[in-house]
Order: C-alpha cells, then structure tokens, then sequence
C-alpha cells in the first residue's frame, strides 16, 4: 500500500462510517453504555473522538473582516503595461492566472448582516508562476487613518464596547473627533454608497500606493483600481432594513446564486500610475490614504479583467481558512513608503499565524501553485513530506542556489529617527469637494447620518463642536447644514 495515495481528500471517502484514524465504525447511532440502560463508558473512542472534534471546528475569528465570502475565477490581462512591470503574470495581453476573491464587511461578526454600514472588503489573490501576488484593499478609495500606529485604536472605537457589546455612536465620534485625516472617509462611508447592494455590484480599490518597476529598473508609484461590469448599486438605510430583515446573508447569496446560474461577475483591473519624481508636485502626500489621486491628473489606464466563474468547493477551507496579506507581492512590484502599508506587512501575516498557525500558508487556498523550496518547516500541524538532511543554508550537500536578481527598488534613505505628522495633511479640502459633487438630496441624507450619530446622548457638546468645526472647514455650508440639524433635536 501506497501510503501517500490517500492524500486527504473527501474523493477517497469509504462507503461506511470510521474513524479519523481509517478504523471501521459498526454504529454511528447509539453510545457505548455498561447495559442497556448503564452509564455511558470512557472507552467509546469513537463518541470521544466525535465529540472532542465537534467541539473544536471554530477556529478563532478575524478581528476584522469576519463576515465574508469566496469565490474563484481567473485573471486575463487586456492591455500590455510591459513598459511599466517585468511581473510575469502581466507579461501580455492573453495571459491568464488563477485567482479567489474574498469579499467581507469589515467591523462586525462572522454572522453579523451583510446590509450594515460598513466598509467592505476586496481582496485578489493571484496564483502566479512568480508566487502568490494579494491585492488586499476595499470598496471604498481611501481609508480612516494614514499610520498604522493607530490601527489597533480605531478599530476598538468602531467595535461594540467592551463593557457592553454594542456598538456605540459617541465612541465612534469621539475618536474621530482626535482624527482629522478621517474625514474623507466619513465622506464615502455616511455617504449613499456606505452601504453596497451586494459585493458584485460594487467597485473595489488596492487603496495603498505601490511601485511597479520594469526590466530597465524603473520605478512608477501605482494605485489599483477594480471597476465592477455590473454597475455600481447601494441600498438607502430603509432599503437595507428590508432587506437585512429577509436575509442577512443576501451578498453571500446573490454571488453563490449568479454564478451558480453562469451569470459569472466581472470587473475591469485599472491602475493610476505617477512618476516618482514629481511626488512632491501637488497639494497632498501620493503616499497618504487618506487622499485619492484625482482621475482628471491621474485617468484610469485599464489592465485586464476579473472573472468569478466558480463557486468554493468548502466554506471553510476556502473562506475561513482563506488568508490575504498586503506583503505578498511578486517581482515587479514593490512597496511604498505608506506608513499604513508599511505596518500590514506585518500585521496581516502575524494575525494569520495566530489565527491558523505557523504553517498556514500550506493550506490549499493559501499555498503556491508554482514549485518552491525553503527551508522553513516543522512547527505545529505541518504536514509537507520532506525527505532531505540537509535542511540548513549553504550546504555542499544541497545543489539549491539563489534565484536569479530580478529588478529592485534602489531608493536612498537618509535622516533622523522621528515620529512625525507628514507635511500635506489636508484633511479636508477631497471630502469638501466630495461633498459638493452630491445633489441636494444627497448631502441631506449624508449630513441626517452624520447628526444622527453625533445625537447619541454620550455625545458632548465638545465632540459635537469638534464635527461642526471639521465640515465648516470641508464646506461653510456643510458645516452651517450640520449645525443646523443638531440644533433642530436640541443636541447644540
């Protein structure tokens, strides 16, 4: 007997009950009892071995972007961006890759509703012949913050109290009210489309900056964009109350459903690229993402497309077990200097070790499909078959070598050790003019959102000045719409 042909797979299931370990199971029904009647005995392995395995299919959940849902499909490339990127996966039109997509809310609960307020995430994972390339970004083009230092804050302000577990308005405002550069954001996330009417029918963005550099060597800062085919659709707060309270897993099911039915989404891959030269050209920092880069300097340039034409073979292998990091990148692209880029590279891969353990990228959905050599191994659940003695480098023993030098970043640093604010905040002229680009009816609803948060009694009359402050100064007359509103429930 070959024992590496029954690789697990439930394609070598048996045709009658056994135990994990391939022993045959005769009942599958009753407990083993001392009688008919007698108390049921330690002996039962297989009660024991059912049981103890029932009480540990939870694996602990994401702190962020519990709620989610895969799919898998393919990536072509349309467009020859050659000239920009030696990436191997976008080496030419025609050029196929394997992906999964992963798309979550992002504050609350694995089975929290998919119709709440909430940023959504997008994430791309690229089965490259170069390794695993992850665009790990969201529905909306900026974020709250610029500096990852305040990551684990922010995300304890919008979680549900820990005295409580609800989520609360005044804690969400009063830590907003310390962050200025968040105000872009509130403009998408109070805004009509804060709330998607599914994951196929909304747009996605890589949010960071990063670099592609080509064969020559060169360097060009480079944002991601995803345009989704089916057209950009939002439900309003009483839309999304019906139809959370029919479903509160409609996302989920309206992308099994669609591909399902070989209506398989789609989206167009763009970038906006900039040269690295002129960076300091304009009125913010290209390496905040707290800004966007105005289409009008920075047009979409389309790359190739996305294509979901497969639904998970197992929700738990492929979804929960399912790990994206912002430092998986493959030769031809690079890293900004974005300092809330700079701490997912780390934060991302370390979450997932907690989470998954040490060797969870030897999961299937996590795993490489091109041939790969480290050595990196042991540790807990590894289950790689490795036969070498030498597992040490270099070694006369071991023919192994470097890979060939591929192009990379030769950027000089110099300067002090310092914790410092960057020198464009301009937090608010981009949500100003966000702003004014609704209709009437639009910046109503977004400011009736806003007041309806800064109303929650725990709310001083400090962080209600605080807002009204920063409006004024996205917009005299949002700041004059925002007083207004608070005065009418007495809250100002």
């Amino acid at each position: 007997m070959d024992p590496y042909k029954f690789r697990p797979s439930s394609a070598h299931d048996t045709p009658y009950w056994t135990t994990n370990t391939g022993v045959p199971v005769f009942n599958n029904n009753q407990s083993l009892t001392a009688g008919v009647r007698g108390p049921v005995l330690l002996e039962d392995y297989h009660l024991i071995e059912k049981m103890a395995q029932f009480d540990r299919e939870r694996i602990p959940e994401r702190v962020v972007h519990a709620r989610g849902a895969s799919a898998k499909g393919f990536f072509e490339v349309t467009h020859d961006v050659s000239h920009l990127t030696c990436a191997d996966f976008l080496r030419a039109p025609g050029v196929q890759t394997p992906v999964i997509v992963r798309f979550s809310t992002v504050i609350h609960e694995r089975g929290s509703p998919e119709t709440l307020r909430d940023p959504r995430g997008f994430a791309v994972k690229f089965y490259t012949r170069e390794g695993n390339m992850d665009i790990v970004g969201n529905n909306f083009p900026v974020f709250f913050i610029r500096d990852s230092m305040k990551f684990p804050d922010m995300v304890h302000a919008l979680k549900p109290s820990p005295k409580t577990h609800l989520q609360m308005g005044w804690r969400i405002m009063d830590f907003f009210s310390h962050v200025p550069e968040a105000m872009h954001m509130f403009s998408f996330l109070l805004d009509d489309v804060g709330i998607p009417k599914d994951y196929r029918h909304m747009d996605g963005f890589g949010v960071h900056t990063f670099k592609l550099i080509n064969r020559a060597g060169k360097e060009t800062y480079v944002k991601f964009h995803w345009k989704t085919k089916q057209g950009e659709e939002n439900l309003l707060d009483d839309e999304a109350v019906t139809v959370g309270g029919s479903n509160h897993s409609h996302a989920t099911a309206d992308l099994q459903d669609s591909i399902a039915a070989g209506d398989y989404p789609e989206w167009t891959l763009c970038i906006q690229t900039m040269e690295i030269a002129d960076e300091d050209k304009y009125d913010f920092d290209p390496l905040d993402v707290t800004k966007i880069w105005p289409e009008d300097l920075f047009p979409l340039q389309p790359v190739g497309r996305l294509v979901l034409n497969r639904n998970v073979d197992n929700f738990f292998a492929e979804n929960e077990q399912l790990a994206f990091c912002p430092a998986n990148i493959v030769p031809g692209v690079y890293y900004s200097d974005d300092k809330m880029l700079q701490g997912r590279i780390f934060s991302y891969a370390d979450t997932q070790r907690y989470r998954l353990g040490a060797n969870y990228l030897m999961l299937p959905a996590n795993a490489p499909k091109n041939a790969h050599h480290n050595n990196h191994h042991e540790g807990a659940m590894n289950f790689m078959h490795r036969d070498e003695e030498v597992n040490y480098f270099p070694s006369r023993f071991d023919p192994v070598r470097h890979a060939e030098q591929f192009p990379f970043p030769q950027a000089q640093f110099s300067g002090k050790r310092e914790k410092a604010i960057i020198a464009k905040e301009n937090n608010f002229s981009q949500p100003g003019a966000r702003w004014r680009s609704f209709d009437p009816a639009r910046q109503d609803r977004f400011v009736g959102r806003l007041a309806g948060m800064l109303e929650d009694p725990q709310c001083t009359q400090e962080i209600r000045k605080i807002w009204v402050g920063y409006m004024t100064q996205c917009d005299a007359n949002l700041g004059k719409k925002l007083a207004a509103k608070l005065r009418q429930s007495s809250a100002l």
